[in-house]
């Protein structure tokens, strides 16, 4: 069985538990991060010397960095529908999950940090403003995207990279602060709704 290290309410640890149930897949799951396990204990860091969640272990072979573990599964575990083989299908996906590690997520991080986790160590209004302005932006660019495609991020059908890309749209949705109006955003967020996994790791209450 599968074994997933990190604590439920990781953002990361949640595309992992997620791309399990679209797998159909079964795992245990171990609590590890801040408020449970310490991922600077030795044991942690060599699996991870990065000393962050999730880390997947599958019959020995250790993997992390979560959008990695995420085509992983879909490799190991017949995710042909998930993440085809056919290249320029497979390089759109890669391109969109590499956009959400990077692009995506150092905009939002800021302002998550200030409006939902109230860290007090955020709490510098131009850097709060320049966060939201930049998070607006890369949500426009998804915008695009999404009308584009009329559907999911990478095509009509339901992919890999909707995994990333879904939990980071619940972040912005379940953020509070004056949001523009972005339609196609807002039909994606009701449509992954209807998902069991993304109402179970993605719309389920957590920022």
């Amino acid at each position: 069985m599968l074994k997933v290290l990190g604590k439920a309410s990781s953002i990361n640890v949640r595309k992992v538990l997620w791309a399990c149930d679209e797998l159909g897949l079964a795992y245990e799951r171990e609590d590890w991060g801040s408020g449970f396990r310490d991922t600077n204990e030795a044991a942690f860091l060599q699996l991870n010397p990065n000393a962050l969640v999730p880390v997947l272990i599958d019959d020995g072979f250790v993997l992390w960095e979560s959008n990695t573990i995420l085509r992983y599964l879909a490799s190991a575990y017949g995710g042909e529908m998930l993440y085809p083989a056919q290249p320029r299908t497979r390089a759109l996906i890669e391109q969109w999950m590499d956009w959400q590690a990077g692009e995506f997520n150092n905009s939002w991080r800021y302002a998550v940090q200030a409006i939902a986790r109230k860290n007090p160590a955020f709490s510098d209004p131009a850097a709060l403003q320049a966060s939201i302005k930049d998070w607006s932006r890369n949500m426009a660019i998804l915008e695009g995207q999404l009308v584009g495609f009329n559907g999911y991020v990478a095509g009509d059908e339901f992919m890999l990279a909707d995994i990333p890309i879904g939990l980071s749209v619940n972040r912005w949705f379940m953020t509070d602060f004056a949001r523009p109006n972005l339609p196609a955003v807002s039909r994606y967020y009701d449509r992954l709704s209807k998902r069991a996994g993304y109402l179970r790791h993605g719309r389920n209450g957590i920022v």
